[in-house]
Formats: structure tokens, sequence, C-alpha cells
């Protein structure tokens, strides 16, 4: 297997890839919570971080890709779920046969399981921008895909690393699963944890749409309406619920990678999908836009694909990243190692996030080192931020 451990991008504390539940740096404490696991592995023995590149070095060895196979299993050999399920003795057949027993499940309650999802050019968006036929925008449409986005890529990897401690006999009882979200991620997670018949806690804010929430009952959720207490401080009202729950023995199936390492794990396939998407055809990538709410999405991209220029984008009602961006005098080439022990001036909460784009409302950008490795790897682009007009 590829991957050997994990390594913390901020206090270099390691843990082995043989122990169960990494989701957090072991020094992270409620009092400092800036700490963030990112993968380590074998050939260059360098972190991944929850989006560090492998720039300047060979990308890990991969299964031979098949364009219709489930990118659990064709990319086995360099997910560190798999791995850590390998070094205590689940061999690639028992990691095939999890994959597709809860893939089987996910289908019955989604309609679709996990596969490739359509990758290609816009001719419309393409034409509107002035591109020739030698060039263009091409598009990753996870809509289709399970639970309708890509968060489900995400949280599955946390679900295989959960049924293989149960097999392994590390997890006796199933404690309650817990996220904060309003959108996609809390929609995935519901799936997930109904096709795994897994208990659910679903923190989100007040104001959380209504369709939403017809959908998680239907899932099986319980939802959490999580009003701002006096004692709070700024910050995210359900994210702080969420660590409670948390602190209290829940299991922490999120997209932040501080909050839950292996989140960070299963969205590489994304990143690797598209590379492989891109050269079927002979298209070379030249630049990535991603949009940063959280920022795991934008920091696996950015692991996945070291050789493309990936240009961060946040909405102007809520930027955290970009506001960091600038603290930091825009002059952060050394990568995340420069900012990590700043973490707590350079990004704070965003006080009033607003924007039409909902989706990526994260008052702050969680994974902000992995998203700042990625661009750093692909000649430092300050964060893009999209007016509002722009935006509708």
């Amino acid at each position: 297997m590829q991957v050997t451990g994990w390594r913390c991008l901020v206090c270099e504390a390691t843990v082995d890839i043989a122990t169960p539940f990494p989701w957090r740096c072991p020094n992270s404490t409620p009092a400092d919570r800036h700490h963030v696991l990112s993968i380590v592995n074998a050939e260059t023995a360098r972190t991944e971080s929850s989006g560090a590149g492998f720039v300047g070095h060979e990308m890990p060895a991969k299964d031979v890709p098949d364009p219709d196979a489930n990118p659990f299993v064709s990319n086995d050999s360099r997910l560190a779920w798999a791995a850590y399920a390998d070094a205590n003795g689940i061999d690639a057949a028992a990691r095939r046969t999890i994959v597709e027993e809860l893939d089987d499940s996910v289908r019955r309650v989604a309609g679709v399981g996990f596969v490739p999802t359509p990758f290609g050019r816009s001719d419309a968006l393409s034409d509107a921008l002035g591109f020739t036929d030698g060039g263009g925008v091409w598009v990753k449409d996870e809509t289709g895909g399970v639970a309708g986005s890509q968060k489900a890529r995400h949280l599955f990897s946390i679900l295989l690393h959960l049924v293989a401690a149960e097999r392994l006999g590390m997890l006796p009882e199933r404690p309650p699963l817990a996220i904060a979200s309003c959108g996609n991620a809390a929609l995935a997670a519901a799936t997930l944890a109904a096709a795994a018949d897994w208990p659910i806690d679903v923190y989100v804010p007040t104001w959380m749409s209504d369709g939403f929430g017809t959908e998680l009952d239907r899932l099986g959720a319980r939802v959490h309406r999580c009003e701002r207490r006096r004692t709070d401080p700024a910050g995210d009202p359900a994210m702080f619920r969420f660590r409670e729950a948390v602190a209290s023995g829940s299991i922490p199936f999120t997209v932040q990678g501080p909050e839950n390492a292996l989140a960070l794990d299963g969205g590489r396939t994304l990143g690797w999908e598209i590379d492989d998407q891109a050269a079927a055809p002979g298209v070379h990538l030249g630049r990535i836009f991603v949009q940063v709410g959280g920022g795991a999405f934008a920091a696996c991209l950015g692991a996945a694909l070291p050789s493309v220029r990936l240009i961060a984008v946040q909405a102007e009602g809520c930027a955290p990243l970009r506001r960091a961006w600038d603290r930091a005098g825009g002059d952060i080439e050394a990568g995340s190692s420069d900012v990590a022990a700043h973490w707590g001036e350079l990004m704070t909460p965003w006080k009033d996030p607003h924007s039409a784009a909902d989706g990526i409302l994260d008052d702050e950008t969680y994974d902000w080192l992995g998203v700042i490795d990625a661009i750093r790897g692909g000649w430092g682009d300050p964060p893009v931020v999209a007016s509002e007009p722009d935006i509708i």
C-alpha cells in the first residue's frame, strides 16, 4: 500500500496507518483546534496535506483505471482507509467486498452508486468565453452522483474505515454519526448513514431550507436546528453543537479535515478521475477553478492534480480564504508550513456569510492549509472573489 501514516501539518505529530479512527491530530484540543492530519505516502515520505500536492515528485502508483469501475475499487492501492485495513490484515479481495456491499446498499437508498461522473467540454460556456476548438471550459458534473454532489466521496472513505474497524472487532458498538451542515454534505451524510443503517445527528443553522429538512427526515436523520447561544464565540453555532456531540462520543462524519482527516482521503478520487477522463481524449488541463467553502474539495483536488494550476473561488459575501491570503500579504510561497503557526491570526470566522451561492457559505475555510499548498504548487494565484452580480 502507498499510504504509510498521518502527520499533522501544524505540530508534526504522527499517527501510524494501522491506528483506528485517526480523525484528529492527537494534539488537537478544545482550546487548540488548529491542527490537521495529512496523508504520508511511502515513495516520498512527504505529507499530502488536506491538500499538499506531489510537486516535484511522482504520484503514488494506482491500479489500472477502468472507466466504469467504482472509484473506491479502482483506487484501492492509494487510499488511506484501504491502507489501514491492509495493515490490520484485511486483504484486497476482502476490501473489495466491503466496498461493493456498501455500494449496493447505497444504490438501494440513492438509486445510484459510486461510479465515475461525467467530465466534458461545455460548448456553450466555451463559445461564450471566446475559446477556439483547441481549448475550452470542461466541467465535472457531480449532480448525477450519490446524493447529487461530490460530498459523498469525502464521506464514503470514513464509512469504509468504520466498517473495516467493525469487522476487525475495533468498534463493538455503533455510536451515532454527527455532521454540521445545511446542504449537500448533510444530504450525502444522511444518505450514506441510511444505506449503512447507522444513526446520524445533523446539526443545522436556523435558516436551513425546509426542502432540505424534508429530505433529511425522509432519510431518517435526526435534525437539530442550532440557534446561537449567548455564550457562543464567533463562528457557526451548528459546528459548536456538532463538536459537543463528538466530545460526548459521536463519530465526526464530516467534510472538514481538521475534524476528520479521512474526509480528505476519498475526495481525492475526484481529481484522479478527472486526470483519467482528460487523458483519454488527450486533453491538457491548464487551470482548474474550484468553489471553496470549507475547503476540503479544493484541497483534495490539489492533492490529486499537483501539475494543474488550481484557482480557488469564493463569494464576496463570504471570502475568509482570500482574507487570510491578504492578511499574510500573499507571501506564502513556502506553502502551509509558512502560515500554520499563524492560523488563529489569519483564518478567522467571517462575520456575516451571505450569497446566493449558499453551498459555500462556511464562515471559515477549515481546510485552508491544504488549499494554500495546492495554490502554492500551481504558481500562487490568489483566490478569486466572485461578485454577487456575477454569481447571480
